[in-house]
């Protein structure tokens, strides 16, 4: 059996630097998929997407709400042809019910150990239109290495430069905050990894550096401390959202290779300033998320929010527009009040307003989204402050030796596409 995986292309940002990282969800399904299954793949952003093939099935993968209409363009072509297609992934649980238009069947939930039902039932001819595991979740340890053998490596190098690889410790997440719908996907009890299958899997990945893409890794002190404690001989150098700021915590993220972190910022208090001086002491980077739109803020409010981001000194800063995801609290809110200004899915990228602020217009905020790159931006372009953020972690393995494993690391690659390719 052939079956084709799709990771659709979405509409990125004007304001982004334009580079890709290797999509998460793909390879963590891959590794649910069975060995006697021929898996072959295709990112769109990097790779053409030959639409006149004949695999036996398709399953399209979708993370994101303003990549689903592409995934639906490329479904309704595959089956007008007679090959049936499974949806998968984030954005298919927040679109189920527009999605199982445009499919033979829609999976939701987590995959592991429900992929060989699927396929078992796709041969035998009895193929679900629903295979619903919401909420239902596999155990823990079920969760494996991601099959990142499906990726073309060299694809998601950014200007000759290795990026990161993803990869997770955790599932679920305690916290309910407003824009996310994470509660909803994953769950609010937080549910870690065996100490020992993620430190294989960090083993095992022929990069240095990655991105461990936990919502965040402030859920529970005492393993996170394990956590860093059992990555330190490992010597990688990872990025990841918020760590918990207690001095011991940050000291063991640091010795154990934390290169930056995404850190929310939504006000100026002294609390968030502290927060990002505790991380540059220790010579953590600070990429700030900053949402704009928020009922509390006004145009002046958004002002004093970048000059308080230049004052502070942060590393990287990306803006989005506060922007209501199907299944989160906002989006409830918004619904309530008569807020939401349309359902074109496209167009929530978080780099417009699709709803009605409570204190500026529509108008006003799209402008404040971009007054805020220009301006954070005015001294230095995206991409030379991106490049000020890899030349410290190449200094840093320079220092522990471990930058020549990164150029081996490439040669590694390179070997292996001359292999293949003979």
């Amino acid at each position: 059996m052939w079956m084709k995986l799709i990771y659709p292309e979405w509409p990125k940002l004007p304001n982004q630097p334009e580079f890709h990282l290797p999509p998460h969800g793909p390879v963590v399904f891959a590794a649910t998929v069975p060995d006697d299954v021929n898996l072959t793949f295709c990112d769109e952003h990097v790779q053409p997407l030959d639409l006149n093939d004949c695999p036996d099935m398709v399953a399209i993968s979708c993370m994101l709400s303003c990549q689903v209409p592409r995934g639906w363009e490329i479904a309704d072509h595959y089956r007008a042809r007679g090959i049936p297609v499974i949806f998968g992934g984030i954005a298919t649980q927040l679109h189920a019910e527009e999605t199982r238009l445009h499919a033979d069947s829609i999976f939701l939930g987590e995959a592991e150990g429900r992929t060989p039902i699927v396929i078992d039932d796709f041969l035998k001819g009895r193929l679900k239109p629903v295979y619903d595991y919401h909420g239902d979740f596999p155990d823990i340890n079920l969760v494996g290495p991601a099959r990142r053998s499906i990726l073309d490596r060299e694809a998601y190098n950014y200007r000759g430069t290795q990026m990161v690889d993803l990869v997770h410790a955790s599932r679920g997440c305690r916290f309910n905050c407003f824009p996310c719908c994470t509660p909803f996907l994953g769950g609010r009890q937080f549910r870690p990894r065996p100490f020992d299958k993620v430190i294989e899997e960090l083993e095992g990945i022929n990069n240095n550096r990655l991105f461990i893409v936990d919502n965040s890794l402030a859920q529970d002190d005492d393993w996170e401390r394990e956590l860093f404690r059992q990555m330190i001989p490992l010597r990688k150098k990872w990025v990841s959202h918020p760590i918990r700021e207690k001095d011991d915590i940050l000291d063991l993220a640091a010795e154990a290779g934390c290169w930056y972190v995404y850190q929310a910022i939504f006000d100026t208090s002294d609390v968030i300033r502290a927060r990002i001086k505790k991380y540059k002491d220790r010579g953590i980077g600070v990429e700030g998320t900053i949402i704009l739109g928020t009922d509390d803020q006004d145009e002046d409010g958004i002002k004093r929010l970048i000059d308080f981001l230049l004052e502070v000194e942060l590393d990287l800063a990306e803006f989005t527009v506060l922007t209501p995801f199907r299944h989160t609290p906002i989006r409830a809110q918004m619904e309530a009040e008569n807020r939401i200004l349309h359902n074109d899915w496209r167009r929530y990228t978080a780099g417009e307003a699709v709803f009605e602020p409570a204190r500026m217009s529509v108008e006003k905020l799209n402008e404040m989204f971009q007054y805020a790159w220009d301006t954070f931006y005015y001294d230095q372009t995206k991409e030379v402050k991106m490049a000020q953020l890899y030349r410290k972690v190449i200094m840093r393995e320079v220092a522990d030796g471990t930058h020549n494993q990164v150029r081996l690391n490439k040669k590694h690659w390179d070997k292996k596409k001359e292999s293949v390719s003979s």
